[in-house]
């Protein structure tokens, strides 16, 4: 069989592409010029421009053009978690640490080998959790402003694992689920396996587009949101209390489960309280001990109404049974005496030490952060590409995350965003300047 026509021509901008003679950022010739220059109709020029992106060859921006992306960029870049080199600085993903958390979790590991009750930590566990470690949970939450009971708590192997018994819970394949035109990396991946109809919020500096949302909700049945209402991952706002109101009515309005993802809600002083304290009956909360205390204690936490709970908990049998109880058993203990109180405080001082380093070197660029977290956003002005940027910051020896992990939109914005919370205070500084000299070096280009 003969190959299509087109397909050459696909072939050579490859090609082109994958040897340099095309270097990243270049914008490549208008649908309708290069159906001109090659001798093809103009919806078969569109045609090969969408192979090429499907191959991850080129990106095409609304009212911009189309132009090459830079291939030395691995695949999964900002979703997949990758080894970084020993000497590398990752300003990818975030896994804060303290001085002393190692000391703290020997600790822990001595007392629990003297605990009386060891042989049950080597049985089955109750698939939400056990009643006192649901029982700490609840008690901790009541910081965050939310009063629950034990049985409104299931206990999952950290917040993705409990975004996914959510999802599975609650939602069925082709479900469409209101997200932020930016938003966490792990809730698209979650949403692509489960066949989850994303559908982009636009946003604003404060919150999402909740007009946009309701006008939505009028066009298409919606079956959830998923939001970061207190410190959004990656543009660090925090919802008011009118907006969280405003955001309530609506899901009541067109029956939205609200899912709540509250990971770095503890950085925030003093938010409005979450959305499933103003309405639990539309809301299922989670968050876990990943960012507040360390990220390999895989301990999270569904809280929602008791009615959903027994198919929350069937979910929780279907993927993993219970949580394993060692971890639990230590972070129960932590709940319960102070550490994640005092471990969180001390995070909140860091990020806040971070960020005011941040402020300070990339000052000359326009930047979007919460002032006590752990990450910063970097819109690109006009002309700097952000594959390009990465990959010299990947040969400098930093890796960061551009936004394409983020976005939810056709049209990917050029920003970068980066963590602040995985490497030393001794280090930052110099990894910024490095940032901020590239992201200069590139716009001048």
């Amino acid at each position: 069989m003969p190959t299509a026509r087109y397909k050459s021509v696909v072939d050579v901008f490859a090609a082109d592409i994958r040897s340099g003679k095309l270097c990243a950022g270049t914008r490549l010739p208008t649908h309708r010029q290069l159906a001109a220059d090659s001798g093809i109709a103009v919806v078969t020029a569109s045609r090969v421009y969408a192979e090429l992106e499907a191959m991850g060859l080129v990106s095409s921006e609304r009212g911009r053009g189309t132009f090459v992306r830079d291939v030395a960029l691995p695949p999964g870049h900002g979703v997949d978690q990758r080894v970084v080199a020993p000497d590398a600085v990752d300003l990818n993903f975030n896994y804060p640490a303290l001085p002393g958390q190692a000391d703290l979790l020997r600790q822990a590991l001595r007392e629990l080998a003297g605990a009386g009750d060891l042989d049950s930590l080597l049985r089955y566990q109750p698939h939400g959790g056990r009643e006192r470690d649901r029982a700490a949970v609840a008690t901790h939450l009541l910081d965050r402003g939310l009063d629950v009971t034990p049985d409104c708590v299931a206990l999952v192997n950290g917040a993705q694992h409990g975004l996914t018994v959510t999802a599975m819970a609650q939602l069925r394949p082709g479900d469409v689920v209101a997200v932020d035109a930016l938003t966490y990396p792990g809730f698209k991946v979650l949403a692509e396996a489960l066949r989850l109809e994303l559908h982009p919020l636009p946003t604003t500096s404060t919150g999402p587009d909740l007009d946009a949302l309701a006008t939505l909700c009028n066009r298409r049945a919606v079956r959830a949101i998923y939001c970061m209402p207190t410190l959004h991952n990656p543009l660090g706002w925090v919802m008011d209390r009118a907006a969280r109101r405003q955001l309530i009515a609506i899901a009541r309005r067109h029956g939205l489960l609200m899912i709540e993802d509250a990971s770095y809600a503890y950085l925030a002083d003093n938010p409005p309280p979450p959305l499933a304290a103003l309405a639990p009956d539309v809301t299922v909360y989670v968050s876990g001990l990943s960012k507040n205390v360390a990220t390999g204690i895989r301990v999270g936490f569904v809280v929602a109404s008791v009615s959903r709970m027994t198919a929350i908990e069937r979910i929780i049998r279907a993927t993993t049974w219970n949580t394993p109880a060692i971890t639990t058993a230590i972070a129960s203990q932590w709940l319960q005496d102070g550490t994640v109180t005092r471990l969180e405080a001390q995070k909140r001082r860091d990020a806040a030490a971070r960020q005011s380093i941040a402020r300070k070197v990339l000052a000359p660029l326009h930047h979007i952060a919460h002032p006590s977290s752990y990450f910063t956003w970097i819109p690109l002005p006009p002309g700097a590409r952000a594959d390009r940027i990465a990959t010299a910051l990947e040969h400098a020896g930093i890796s960061v995350s551009t936004a394409e992990p983020f976005s939810t939109t056709t049209d990917t914005p050029q920003a970068l965003r980066l963590a602040l919370g995985s490497t030393s205070l001794d280090t930052l500084p110099g990894a910024l300047t490095t940032v901020r000299r590239l992201i200069e070096a590139d716009i001048c280009r």
